[in-house]
């Protein structure tokens, strides 16, 4: 094809793949169940080589799909059949670090922990910490406005990143930054997914390592006791480093796979997470203990192993999970706390109507829920039945006053599930936005964004007596 051979003409030819072998290892990313090989893949070195790519395909009209670590669980660096896979792992330099500002200068393929390390020197490091954060890289954090387990009280990828330079797909090289006078497109741009540039350059914020952080362990007999107590534990004036919520499934799989000594007899497990300096972290630890007087049984971490080992259980929920199942769905949606409880009520409901297995993984501090639906993929029929359930979960959290994405985006997964969430005049605005920055579409098409006429479909346009649900909701 002509855009493959200018791509190959213009650029050095050990950056560019294709044939089918080559171009195999790109044809998803996390999201595994969703496959496609692109024309080629491009791992450019330099930002001029990047502009060159995006001359060339925009020349050709060929769509470009920008790729980080491939650790994303929505689709979102899933290829188009005639697209490019522009891939940044290459780009994975920290250029600067002003310990004093607190603020560090990154390319976009430079992994999320390998941020913390490179400060660590400095008593500091980056507070946002995915599960996959020693695989994820901060460009595919920025897109996907990414969380983790510390975001409750540190803020998500948006509230840690000061600017971000972005090429538009003319090349054209834009800086947007928390300086902007209230057009908010730094804001927009964090969890765009691709759509709307493509990064080249993060300034991140730094935060200070605290002098000491501890790790509450609370299991409960009840699961309505543990989700209660996290209100409790806000509720005192307590925002925790973080607070995490597991069920039994899950805490049984965790504890199989790391051996940290998370209680098997327990139906919930609370992991609360205080930091600050000592006298901090012992008068919040005094409430906690306090709020969490009811449960079975209580373990508070008495050195920094015991801490760390504590968190290793639950950030190896999924890979755990993985052991005992050929195959598992990870969904992604938020909810109000007070919803907790009645949501995994909810979704035991709906493991005995489509008869499959769930383990619950929440961000129980902000409401980010991320039940993971074991199935095989083998079986007929057993992926569309996943499927149908993972949708009911993502449709749930909106009727609760949620939304159906968290930290993971829109990808492909939850196209329909946003038809459900908003209403014809607010994906127009996306749409609209799209178009400004993108006109003729070549950037990530067909993501995050649904097409009307796709909604409509699926009879999700029906506003009921003109009244939106949940109208106290902030939408765009």
């Amino acid at each position: 094809m002509k855009v493959i051979n200018e791509l190959l003409d213009k650029l050095p030819q050990d950056i560019v793949l294709t044939g089918e072998e080559n171009t195999r290892p790109f044809e998803c990313d996390g999201l595994s169940v969703y496959r496609q090989k692109p024309l080629a893949v491009v791992l450019p070195e330099t930002i001029e080589q990047i502009k060159q790519v995006l001359k060339i395909c925009k020349l050709h009209n060929t769509p470009v799909v920008t790729r980080g670590a491939g650790t994303g669980l929505a689709g979102g660096a899933m290829p188009l059949s005639e697209s490019i896979v522009l891939g940044l792992s290459k780009l994975n330099q920290v250029k600067s670090i002003d310990a004093e500002k607190q603020l560090a200068v990154v390319e976009p393929g430079v992994r999320n922990i390998a941020i913390s390390e490179a400060v660590a020197g400095y008593g500091l490091y980056y507070a946002p910490d995915p599960s996959s954060q020693i695989a994820c890289s901060i460009g595919g954090n920025v897109a996907e406005n990414s969380g983790g387990v510390h975001c409750l009280k540190y803020g998500l990828t948006v509230h840690n990143v000061e600017a971000v330079k972005i090429l538009t797909i003319d090349g054209e090289e834009l800086i947007l930054s928390r300086d902007d006078q209230g057009l908010g497109l730094l804001a927009l741009i964090n969890g765009s997914e691709g759509l709307l540039g493509v990064i080249v350059e993060i300034t991140v914020k730094l935060t200070q390592t605290p002098t000491l952080a501890r790790v509450v362990m609370a299991g409960f007999d009840k699961v309505a006791d543990c989700a209660n107590s996290v209100a409790e534990i806000i509720k005192a004036g307590i925002i925790p480093a973080g607070l995490e919520m597991m069920d039994s499934f899950a805490i049984e799989a965790a504890e199989g796979f790391a051996k940290v000594g998370y209680p098997l007899e327990a139906q919930a497990l609370l992991l609360c997470e205080l930091d600050g300096s000592e006298s901090e972290v012992q008068a919040e630890l005094d409430v906690v203990l306090k709020v969490l007087s009811g449960a079975s049984s209580i373990k508070v971490s008495s050195n920094e192993q015991e801490r760390l080992d504590l968190w290793k259980g639950r950030k190896s929920a999924f890979p755990a999970v993985g052991r005992l199942s050929p195959d598992y769905y990870c969904m992604d949606g938020t909810i109000p706390r007070r919803h907790l409880a009645d949501m995994l009520e909810k979704i035991n409901e709906l493991s005995k109507k489509y008869q499959l297995r769930v383990a619950n993984v929440f961000h129980a501090g902000d409401g980010n829920l991320h039940p993971l639906i074991l199935y095989d993929a083998n079986i007929p029929g057993e992926l569309e039945r996943t499927e149908e359930f993972g949708t009911e979960i993502l449709r749930l959290s909106v009727d609760m006053g949620g939304s159906i994405t968290g930290e993971h985006g829109v990808g492909v997964e939850k196209l329909d599930a946003m038809c459900h969430q908003f209403n014809a005049k607010e994906l127009d605005i996306f749409h609209q936005i799209k178009t400004v920055f993108d006109p003729q579409s070549l950037l990530n098409p067909g993501k995050a964004i649904p097409e009307l006429h796709r909604c409509a479909e699926l009879g999700a346009m029906h506003v009921h007596h003109g009244k939106l649900p949940h109208p106290e909701l902030e939408r765009f």
